[in-house]
C-alpha cells in the first residue's frame, strides 16, 4: 500500500485547505465504502428478483465495511484497473456472496452512481456553511442597517449607504448562490444500472426468465441507495451535470471573491473602516513588523480563482464526451470534484470566521463620511434650489464651482471638508435658502434613501430561508 508523509508531493488540499469532513467524503476509503454499497444495493434487486440467495446477500452486507485499500492495489498492479481491483478484493472476503458482485454491470454503473452520492454529500456540506455564513450576514445588516457609510462608484466617493445595506449586497448575491445549490441538491442524479452503453442488455440477459425488468432492478437498487437517476444515459450520466456543479461552485466563489476583495480595499489604511481579525502572536509580515495584512481574503481572492478555472474543463469534458462514451475526462475528474468542493469548503469557512470577529472602526467611517459625504449632499441642494424657482443648470454651476474649491481643499489636507461653509456663503444660494436649511440639506448622513429598510427585508427572507 502506497504511504504518504511530508517528504512527497501532497496536494494542498491534502492537510492546509478544507474541512476534516470533506476530506472524509473525498477519501479512497469513503470512495470504496460507497462502491459496495451500490454492489449491495444492486444485489438486493438481484435477490429480490431471486437470483441472488439470502446468504450471498448477508454475505455482502457484513463485509461492506472490511475496506482494505492495501490488497485492492495489489491487484490493480495485475489488472491495472481499479474498479476490477476492488471487486476482486472484496470477493476475496465473501466467500459466499463474493462471485455475484458486479453481475451485468460495468464499471461506470459503480463509479457513476458512488459520485453522484459523494457529490450529494460534498453539496450537503457546502450548503450548511452557506447558511451558517448567510445567519453570520443577517446579524451583521440588522445590527448595522441605519450606520451610515460612504458607498463609491469606480473606487470614488459617491453617496451615502449604509453598513448594512453593504452587508446585503453581499448576502443577497449568497442567497442567490444557496438557491442554486439547493435546487442542484435536489436535481442531482445518478447513472443508474444501464450497463456498457446504457442499453440495460446485459440486465436483461440477467433477469431473463425472473419476472423482474430491468427498468424494475434499477429502481429497486436506486431506492436503496435513495437516489435518483437519469431515465436516460450512454456508458456514463451526461456529463452536463458535472458541468452544472461546478458551475454553482464557481458562482459562489464569484461572491466570495467580491466581498473578500472588497473587504481588502476597505481594509487598506486609506479607507481603515474594516479589518480582519489579528491575533495577539500573528506576523504580518517577515520584513515589515508593523503589517496587518488581510491573509484571511487573500486566500478566498486566491483560491476562488482556482475555483472559477474548473468549469471549463469540465466544459471540455462535456461537449467532448463522444458518441457513448470517451474516458478522457476521467483522470481530470479525480482532481477537479475534490480540489473545487474542498476549496469552496474553505473559502466559505474562512469568510464565516471573518463575518464573525471583524472590526469596524467607526471612527474612520465617520471620518470617511465626513470628508466626502458632503460632495453628494450638494445634489440635495440643487434640487431644493430648483424647488425654490431657480434654474436647475444655474443651480448645477454655483454647486460644481464650490465643490472643485472644497475638492482642492480635502486634497491639499484641509482637516474638515470647507463645502458646507462655502455654500452656505454664496449670496446668490442664500438669496432661496437658509443657513439652517443648508446645513440640514448638507447632513449626508441622512441622505440614504430606504436602503436601510430594504436590508432588513433581506434579512426576514435569509432567516425564513434557513434550517433551524
Amino acid at each position: 500500500m502506497s504511504t504518504f508523509d511530508y517528504t512527497t508531493y501532497l496536494s494542498p488540499a491534502t492537510w492546509r485547505y478544507g474541512s476534516a469532513e470533506m476530506r472524509v467524503i473525498w477519501s479512497e476509503h469513503h470512495k470504496r465504502r460507497l462502491m459496495r454499497q451500490v454492489w449491495i444495493a444492486l444485489a438486493t434487486a438481484q435477490h429480490e428478483a431471486g437470483l441472488v440467495s439470502a446468504e450471498q446477500l448477508a454475505d455482502l452486507r457484513t463485509h461492506a465495511d472490511d475496506i482494505d485499500i492495501a490488497r485492492a492495489q495489489e491487484i490493480e498492479k495485475e489488472t491495472r484497473h481499479d474498479v476490477m481491483a476492488e471487486i476482486r478484493a472484496y470477493a476475496e472476503q465473501c466467500p459466499v456472496g463474493g462471485g455475484v458482485i458486479h453481475w451485468g454491470a460495468t464499471s461506470a454503473d459503480i463509479n457513476d452512481n458512488v459520485n453522484a452520492l459523494r457529490l450529494r454529500e460534498a453539496a450537503r456540506l457546502v450548503e450548511q456553511r452557506l447558511q451558517q455564513l448567510l445567519a453570520r450576514l443577517a446579524d451583521k445588516i440588522e445590527e448595522n442597517a441605519y450606520v451610515p457609510v460612504m458607498a463609491h462608484t469606480h473606487i470614488q466617493p459617491a453617496e451615502p449607504t449604509t453598513l448594512g445595506y453593504r452587508f446585503a449586497v453581499y448576502a443577497q448575491d449568497l442567497l442567490e448562490d444557496l438557491n442554486d445549490l439547493q435546487a442542484l441538491i435536489a436535481t442531482l442524479r445518478g447513472k443508474g444500472f444501464k450497463g456498457a452503453v446504457g442499453t440495460q442488455a446485459s440486465y436483461a440477459e440477467v433477469l431473463h426468465g425472473s419476472g423482474m425488468t430491468p427498468g424494475d432492478m434499477e429502481a429497486r437498487a436506486l431506492d436503496v441507495l435513495d437516489l435518483p437517476y437519469f431515465p436516460i444515459a450512454t456508458q456514463t450520466y451526461t456529463r452536463q451535470q458535472d458541468l452544472r456543479i461546478v458551475n454553482v461552485l464557481a458562482g459562489i466563489a464569484a461572491s466570495l471573491h467580491k466581498f473578500a476583495m472588497d473587504f481588502r480595499v476597505l481594509q487598506s489604511p486609506p479607507f481603515g473602516e474594516w479589518a480582519e481579525p489579528f491575533g495577539r502572536n500573528q506576523v504580518g509580515s517577515s520584513a515589515m513588523p508593523f503589517k496587518r495584512n488581510p491573509i484571511n481574503m487573500e486566500n478566498i481572492c486566491s483560491l476562488a480563482r482556482l475555483i472559477a478555472a474548473y468549469p471549463g474543463v469540465m466544459w471540455d469534458n462535456a461537449s467532448q464526451a463522444i458518441l457513448e462514451r470517451s474516458l478522457d475526462d476521467s483522470a481530470n475528474r479525480r482532481f477537479v470534484f475534490p480540489d473545487a468542493f474542498l476549496l469552496t469548503d474553505e473559502i466559505v469557512r474562512r469568510a464565516i470566521k471573518v463575518v464573525s470577529d471583524m472590526r469596524l472602526d467607526e471612527q474612520a467611517m465617520a471620518r470617511n463620511l465626513a470628508t466626502y459625504g458632503p460632495f453628494a449632499a450638494t445634489e440635495r441642494v440643487m434640487m431644493a434650489l430648483v424647488a425654490a424657482g431657480v434654474n436647475r443648470q444655474d443651480a448645477h454651476e454655483w454647486l460644481r464651482e464650490h465643490s472643485l474649491a472644497a475638492w482642492a481643499a480635502v486634497q491639499g489636507g484641509s482637516a474638515e471638508n470647507p463645502l458646507v461653509d462655502l455654500i452656505s456663503a454664496d449670496a446668490r444660494i442664500r438669496s432661496h435658502l437658509t443657513a439652517d436649511a443648508i446645513a440640514s440639506l448638507m447632513r449626508a448622513e441622512t441622505h440614504t434613501g430606504t436602503a436601510p429598510e430594504r436590508a432588513l427585508e433581506l434579512v426576514a427572507v435569509i432567516r425564513s430561508r434557513l434550517t433551524p
